[in-house]
């Protein structure tokens, strides 16, 4: 594909990264906060804190990670280390718009159907660019992160109802 060979590599390392962790990470922290306290601004403040702090640990995680690999050139990994940042902390964001612009409830769904939509879309990509049938690749992924708001969900009902 044409994005294949113009993207360099360490970009796309921590595009796939941040947009992953971004998706999975604030999804289950935003269904998990929902169904333990019900509460707009215990959200939205949740997934500020997502944006900010997991963006920066992502980061440098990726940055120690291909350091100690010790075959990547300083330019590489600081291009997926600002590419994870970057990537995590803008997507993890655009679940404020559905949580601010919704009833609490809608915003939710609105929200999975959001962070499913963008893993599939970057599933499929993948699976083009690997010259595999996506479907496989994408219900992997999709199932993977439905498996997370599965668990949190149920983690913030008993949370809520063992503290609330």
């Amino acid at each position: 594909m044409v994005f294949s060979s113009i993207v360099r590599m360490s970009f796309k390392t921590g595009l796939s990264f941040g947009l992953t962790s971004g998706i999975i990470t604030t999804l289950g922290l935003i269904v998990g906060l929902h169904s333990g306290t019900h509460s707009r601004p215990v959200v939205i403040g949740g997934i500020l804190t997502i944006a900010i702090a997991d963006a920066f640990s992502d980061a440098l995680g990726i940055h120690i990670a291909q350091e100690s690999q010790n075959r990547h050139p300083s330019r590489d990994i600081w291009e997926s280390t600002l590419a994870t940042f970057v990537s995590k902390f803008v997507f993890a964001m655009t679940f404020v718009v559905p949580v601010w612009a919704f009833p609490l409830g809608s915003a939710i769904i609105v929200s999975i159907v959001w962070g499913f939509l963008l893993l599939a879309v970057l599933s499929f990509v993948m699976a083009k660019e690997q010259q595999v049938r996506p479907w496989p690749v994408i219900l992997e992924h999709v199932g993977i992160a439905a498996l997370v708001v599965t668990i949190t969900h149920v983690v913030g009902d008993w949370i809520g109802s063992a503290f609330g």
